[in-house]
């Protein structure tokens, strides 16, 4: 059976460092954009109501930063050879 590297403790922080980078990174993007698109709605239609900009707000941020934490995860997965180590496993495991 093949370890992950995960499983070492040096490379868990070192990755795991690397993942809260990027989701702060993508915090900030998440809220640039969801800012764009309420400056764009405010732009077409004026006030509408709040709670069309507070949801739409919430709506646009938490599907960007969903999108962005599934995407880093991926890296996350794939740079540490954690993905590999499945494989390798998986390998293994039919023979």
């Amino acid at each position: 059976m093949t370890d992950s590297p995960l499983d070492d403790a040096d490379k868990a922080h070192f990755a795991w460092t690397r993942f809260r980078r990027m989701m702060r990174w993508w915090a900030l993007v998440s809220a640039l954009i969801a800012a764009a698109v309420i400056g764009w709605f405010w732009q077409q239609f004026g006030l509408v109501s709040i709670h069309f900009y507070i949801a739409a707000a919430l709506g646009i941020g938490f599907m960007v930063m969903m999108t962005g934490a599934l995407m880093s995860l991926l890296f996350l997965s794939s740079g540490t050879g954690h993905d590999e180590a499945v494989r390798d496993f998986e390998r293994n495991d039919r023979s």
